[in-house]
């Protein structure tokens, strides 16, 4: 696939590997190496590509502060050595986040995710539809509950059961958390070992946690990109 790119990083010796990668293993086209944000928003100014490499810690100005400084239709793949800016990235139209050092097996990895995202455009919002029902029974104690499905905040896995929190209540369900994952469809998804929750309940992400009512949930670095994916495509 033909895509125009540039790289932004003040690293030359990174610069010289993305370069080397893109030159390998695609048939991109680098339309310029920039070492610094404003070297940067100089060329983008008059020149227009498909999407940029983008180092977050920069001088000056860093990745993100020059994210937000871009159109918000502008693309971006994020290159870094620190994975805690992975949640804070996706508040901008990233296709992908890149862990220095960028191996080459990884950035194979994020050339089809690039070259995918260009092919078939990414829904807008995920369809509430998906749901094969608005409710379910769960067996609590000794006692059969019925539970709507939208009321749900989450679950939490626990040993051997597994913790349902509403709104109202907490009920504990003696069932592992991966079969009831298996059995849930959006808006729920798995953010880590010990937790789904219903994404359309969330109220906030902040430092790579979810805040569900009074509940502080971790983001997991397995579930991450999944995860942040979903809100992509629903955010504005």
């Amino acid at each position: 696939m033909n895509l125009n790119c540039i790289i932004i990083d003040d690293e030359p010796d990174a610069i010289d590997l993305v370069e080397l990668l893109i030159r390998q293993s695609t048939t991109w086209t680098l339309k310029a190496k920039c070492y610094d944000a404003l070297e940067a928003l100089a060329f983008l100014k008059n020149n227009q590509v498909d999407f940029i490499f983008l180092d977050i810690n920069m001088p000056k100005l860093t990745g993100m502060e020059l994210a937000s400084l871009l159109p918000p239709q502008t693309k971006i793949v994020f290159t870094t050595a620190y994975s805690e800016y992975a949640v804070e990235s996706y508040a901008f139209q990233t296709i992908d986040y890149l862990l220095k050092p960028i191996t080459l097996k990884r950035f194979l990895a994020s050339v089809q995710k690039i070259e995918q995202y260009f092919l078939k455009p990414a829904p807008e919002h995920l369809p509430n539809d998906e749901q094969s029902q608005e409710f379910f029974f769960v067996k609590s104690g000794k006692v059969l509950r019925k539970i709507v499905l939208k009321d749900i905040l989450y679950f939490e896995g626990e040993k051997d059961y597994v913790r349902l929190a509403t709104g109202q209540e907490q009920l504990l369900i003696y069932r592992r958390l991966k079969d009831i994952e298996e059995q849930l469809k959006s808006p729920f998804i798995r953010v880590h070992n010990s937790y789904i929750i219903n994404y359309e309940q969330l109220s906030k992400i902040e430092d790579n946690h979810i805040y569900i009512a009074d509940k502080r949930i971790p983001i997991s670095e397995k579930f991450r990109e999944r995860f942040m994916e979903v809100i992509h495509k629903n955010k504005f």
